[in-house]
């Protein structure tokens, strides 16, 4: 049987099957984060307003978590890179994110809710960049970055789709039950904390899983094409909604009676779970095509989810979550096989980092353009979220040059 020096001589198809086991077991660690998270955050937005916030309060609160949430990633993703310690790292985020989301049943006003909203982005930027350069590290085996991203998210979102389910199903039994919604997130957050443990003891070194040692060392900076495609990815991010913002107009507008907020959320996670799998697949297949296709298409959300009624706002919440499952699985996938394995979580932190400054600016401009004009709200989301689509383009062209 034939080895591969790169998993240290072990036999190729057991570090394929082990690859793939890999993939699996992260993907129900995220099960169980966004069972969690999301189910909280399908209702934050009508949650903030029974607490009298604003829509630009809503818009800056979200944005704000955002901002941090990426950012931080850079500082999580260099010192992942400069100390080997991507399981610490990871496992530090997912408790900080895993406590802060059931203390969300202990607030009683916005801005302590608001804190907590923030720590949870907080936690996230800590444990993303470790987690993805420990995936990357099993792409190849498994069938590319695409896939194995996709997989991934899918796992991530079907978590993401059941939560709000639950939270849905106790605001059905009790009408504006915020507080309980919240507490009974905190079973799968003890999940999501026992199973990252677990991954950690069956897998304590990850990188082994790598197809191939790296052929030469880290080279300083990163590729001018990097570079533009974050210029692109940013503006896809800035034209961006918040969901609690969604949330917030279906819940003022009553276009969504209250129970059904989540109810739509938990579809946009479905559709984002379906096709994060099915685009992830034809991302390695056709390339930078399927990422100009979905950002036409998600440039779509904003006029369904502000202008439309109840049906054409179920539609655009399931275009919103196609968008969401691009940003989670095609984007950062693209990021990997530009940069070496070495420089990888550096490059993974930076890139968030700045997507997540341009959600920020995208999300406060989007709350004030709410509070003036549901129009101008319209425009700006999908003008920017256009905008990035000759940028991808020239990328997919600089791809199918130099593979």
């Amino acid at each position: 049987m034939t080895t591969d020096a790169g998993a240290a001589g072990r036999p190729r198809g057991r570090i394929s099957e082990a690859a793939f086991r890999f993939v699996l077991l992260v993907g129900i660690l995220s099960f169980f984060a966004d069972f969690t998270y999301e189910g909280a955050r399908s209702i934050l937005g009508p949650y903030l307003a029974s607490l009298r916030a604003s829509a630009t309060v809503v818009g800056v609160v979200t944005g704000l978590g955002e901002l941090l949430g990426y950012t931080l990633r850079l500082g999580s993703g260099r010192l992942a890179d400069a100390t080997g310690m991507v399981w610490p790292i990871t496992i530090a985020g997912y408790v900080v994110q895993m406590t802060a989301v059931p203390a969300l049943a202990l607030t009683g006003s916005w801005p302590a809710a608001a804190v907590l909203i923030v720590l949870e982005r907080v936690g996230k930027a800590i444990r993303n960049p470790p987690r993805d350069v420990m995936l990357s590290h099993a792409a190849r085996r498994v069938g590319g970055y695409g896939w194995v991203f996709g997989i991934h998210e899918a796992l991530d979102q079907f978590g993401a789709m059941f939560g709000p389910l639950l939270v849905a199903s106790v605001l059905a039994a009790q009408h504006a039950a915020y507080h309980r919604a919240f507490a009974v997130l905190l079973a799968p957050a003890l999940a999501n904390l026992a199973i990252v443990l677990l991954a950690r003891r069956l897998y304590p070194r990850p990188e082994e899983l790598e197809a191939a040692p790296p052929a030469a060392p880290a080279r300083p900076g990163l590729p001018r094409v990097y570079w533009i495609y974050l210029a692109g990815a940013i503006l896809v991010a800035a034209g961006f909604a918040d969901y609690p913002l969604i949330a917030y107009h279906f819940s003022r507008t009553r276009v969504v009676p209250g129970e059904w907020i989540a109810i739509f959320y938990a579809v946009a996670m479905a559709t984002s779970g379906t096709g994060s799998l099915l685009f992830g697949r034809l991302f390695d297949r056709v390339g930078f095509a399927t990422l100009i296709w979905l950002t036409l298409l998600g440039a779509l959300f904003a006029p369904l989810v502000f202008l439309g009624g109840f049906w054409v706002a179920l539609l655009g919440a399931a275009v919103w979550g196609l968008g969401m499952g691009a940003h989670e699985s095609i984007i950062p996938a693209a990021v990997a096989p530009m940069v070496p394995a070495q420089n990888r979580a550096f490059a993974f932190g930076l890139f968030t980092a700045g997507y997540g400054v341009f959600w920020f600016v995208g999300s406060a401009a989007i709350g004030m353009l709410y509070d003036l004009s549901l129009a101008a709200t319209v425009a700006f989301c999908a003008g920017a979220q256009l905008a990035a689509v000759p940028i991808f383009a020239w990328v997919g062209r600089r791809y199918r040059q130099h593979p």
